[in-house]
């Protein structure tokens, strides 16, 4: 064993056994919800694993009593959650309606519908969260950038920096675009402009001979349709998310996560995971989850934010009818909007944003495949060793005391600590939003991972869909995940085909 591979080894197993500590300490007096005798079983059971022989007990069930037994097919992250009653699966089928449905723009005759845009990126929800699963980057310049969103933003001057720090304002707006380009509109008006991705070719040699072929995105905005783009604008690609198990994120309690961060690194392990903190719709500081910056701190916010930034239309939460449209864009502002007094003073009123929220709280994550086979045990082995379950904590159990009796008390296994690492330079943005900077982004869940490409053939990975395979993802990790994605590199093929294989039964 060469001296690199040794020292790689040893880190990892300093990761592994740094990890295995904190947990240790993860339920002694934070979680208010549980009694002494629970938070003893609690503390038990969402230790790291220490022997890889076989599946660790109700690991098959990822989302505990939630999990989805459906058949395994294109609809397999559409499902509700598997433990709800009949009166809330009611909830969920007109909140998957709502999800699905195709807004127009106003006025129209059907006004329940009406108020889309002025600009917009979608018509539906699904059209960009497609079959509730993630969206994809374009295959090559010039390819439509549907699933796919820019947000933009400009340096900001003092008042914006102390709204900033405050929670007031997530980043500061260009003054003529806003704060995300939208690259479709309402009949009269132009488009903020065409999204126009093109590629790189990087290319990275593994141990045993292999090389990897990554993709380096360069994003453009072509055809700007309110004059010339500002030179400092900063821009930002986003891929859009899967939708599964975001009640059960939801549900975790906050000290099960502010257990694993480490922002100063005082364990010397080289992560040094922080929480975001936000300012939710009613001004108090709540822990941010959601999002790839987790500048969201609730599943009803996100909603929200998505039906005015991605669709122009109004709620409770974000009740401007004009969505993203600035005050310089003054004929975007001057259309009529979709909001009827009979109905509410929103375009989307109160009970029907409560449905999408329900419905985005239970979509049901699928029940794990070939948990028991040798190569997936052999595959989890080396995702802990090399350091993967650092920042992709591999399990939680949810509060007791959530108010939705589906998602109360749950042994989930998601693998991601909801906790903002700084990822290096090759996935840096260059753009803060919230109290995230532009090299830091949110650990994604893992969970359902392994069927992406079964939910959407042309989905990709990564906060901007650069790249096409798990191997790929990988291999782009830096900053604090620098230590593991070199292992991965440095690692026997077999060690680097189990691990994938443990990605795909996820």
């Amino acid at each position: 064993m060469n001296v690199s591979v040794r020292a790689a080894l040893f880190t990892g197993l300093f990761s592994f056994v740094a990890l295995s500590a904190q947990a240790e300490n993860l339920s002694q007096g934070f979680r208010d919800d549980l009694s002494e005798k629970d938070r003893k079983r609690v503390e038990k059971v969402i230790r790291p694993a220490t022997a890889f022989d076989k599946p660790e007990r109700f690991e098959r069930m990822s989302a505990g009593a939630t999990t989805s037994m459906k058949l395994i097919n294109a609809d397999a992250f559409s499902h509700s959650s598997a433990n709800l009653e009949f009166a809330e699966l009611e909830r969920f089928l007109l909140g998957n309606g709502l999800f699905r449905k195709d807004w127009v723009s106003s006025p129209s005759s059907t006004q329940a519908s009406d108020g889309l845009g002025p600009l917009f990126n979608a018509r539906a929800c699904q059209s960009c969260h497609i079959k509730d699963g993630r969206g994809h980057a374009p295959a090559k310049s010039g390819d439509s950038a549907v699933s796919l969103l820019v947000r933009l933003s400009v340096p900001a001057d003092k008042e914006q920096e102390a709204a900033i720090a405050d929670g007031r304002l997530p980043a500061a707006p260009d003054p003529v675009y806003g704060l995300q380009l939208q690259d479709h509109v309402v009949a009269g008006l132009n488009p903020e402009g065409r999204v126009d991705i093109a590629y790189d070719v990087v290319t990275v040699p593994l141990s045993g001979g292999e090389t990897v072929t990554l993709r380096k995105p360069t994003l453009a905005i072509a055809d700007p349709g309110f004059g010339p783009m500002r030179d400092d604008v900063m821009m930002s690609a986003r891929v859009a998310p899967p939708m599964i198990g975001l009640g059960l994120l939801e549900s975790v309690h906050e000290a099960d996560i502010l257990a694993w961060a480490d922002p100063d690194d005082e364990d010397g392990d080289g992560i040094s995971g922080r929480a975001a903190r936000v300012r939710d719709a009613a001004g108090q500081w709540k822990l941010g989850r959601f999002g790839w910056k987790a500048i969201a701190p609730s599943i009803a916010e996100q909603t929200a934010d998505a039906f005015s930034g991605d669709m122009g239309l109004s709620t409770p939460l974000a009740p401007d009818h004009w969505g993203d449209c600035t005050e310089a864009q003054v004929e975007c502002r001057a259309l009529p909007h979709g909001a009827q007094e009979r109905l509410g003073a929103e375009e989307v009123p109160e009970d029907l944003l409560n449905l999408v929220t329900f419905y985005s709280s239970h979509l049901a994550v699928p029940v794990r495949r070939d948990v028991d086979e040798p190569s997936v045990l052999a595959g989890k082995k080396v995702f802990y060793e090399s350091g993967c379950a650092s920042c992709h904590r591999p399990k939680y159990v949810t509060r007791r005391d959530v108010d939705d009796p589906a998602l109360r008390f749950q042994l989930i296994w998601p693998y991601t600590d909801m906790l903002l690492h700084d990822m290096g330079e090759g996935l840096a943005d260059g753009r803060s939003e919230g109290l995230a900077d532009g090299y830091e982004w949110r650990t994604p869940p893992l969970w359902g991972i392994g069927l992406t490409a079964t939910v959407n053939a042309e989905a990709t990975f990564l906060h901007d869909g650069r790249a096409r395979t798990l191997l790929e993802a990988i291999l782009w990790h830096g900053g604090e995940a620098q230590a593991a994605r070199d292992r991965v590199i440095d690692m026997a093929k077999q060690d680097r085909d189990n691990l994938i294989r443990f990605l795909e039964s996820l």
